[in-house]
């Protein structure tokens, strides 16, 4: 199995890297760094990696950014600077990415708590986290050649957690083990149109 891992070198992303390398070939795709280079939130530059990866059986993306600010404080340029990224830049992926999965593959997206339980300075975010909850339910009735599309939405997790802790407090930092599999179900499990929550 051939996995294109877009966020592979992100704090989550290396650690789910990691897992599959044990057993699978894997491409890791990132803005700077990578086996392949893209920018999710530009769809030329989603293309031009598909032509460098070529067929993959299961794309998973752990990337995509959104502006953290108090919502009067944020700008119409602020919210589309999610809008454009975590949420165009992924559906972009299923858009474009279809096209060069081999049958029955599956496309693997990441979201986050912030669509079910927002905090503070989190109105960004969460619009586009929750955009992308509805999107995953409504694009797999649609997918063909037995593709699978599912969002992976997690808490705040263990390796992050001293950095977010005072956004999220009483949250339980969500082990790595639990990060892993969640990935894990996504893309080897037959699971479909489903937002896979890990949230404590």
């Amino acid at each position: 199995m051939k996995l294109l891992i877009i966020g592979g070198n992100g704090t989550i992303g290396r650690r789910v890297a990691s897992h599959f390398s044990k057993e699978y070939e894997i491409l890791i795709a990132g803005r700077t760094t990578g086996d392949v280079l893209v920018d999710i939130a530009n769809s030329d530059s989603i293309q031009t990696m598909f032509k460098n990866t070529g067929k993959v059986d299961a794309i998973v993306c752990i990337a995509g950014e959104a502006k953290w600010a108090n919502f009067k404080e944020l700008t119409e340029d602020d919210f589309y600077i999610g809008i454009k990224s975590k949420l165009m830049g992924q559906v972009n992926l299923v858009r474009i990415g279809q096209n060069y999965l081999n049958p029955n593959g599956s496309i693997t997206l990441s979201t986050g708590i912030l669509a079910d339980d927002p905090v503070v300075k989190t109105t960004s975010a969460a619009m586009v986290n929750g955009g992308i909850h509805s999107f995953v339910r409504a694009v797999a009735l649609e997918t063909e050649n037995g593709i699978r599309v599912n969002a992976v939405s997690l808490g705040v997790v263990e390796d992050a957690y001293e950095k977010y802790k005072n956004y999220f407090p009483g949250h339980n930092p969500i082990p790595t083990k639990k990060v892993i599999n969640a990935y894990v179900r996504s893309v080897l499990g037959k699971t479909n149109g489903q937002v896979i929550q890990i949230y404590d």
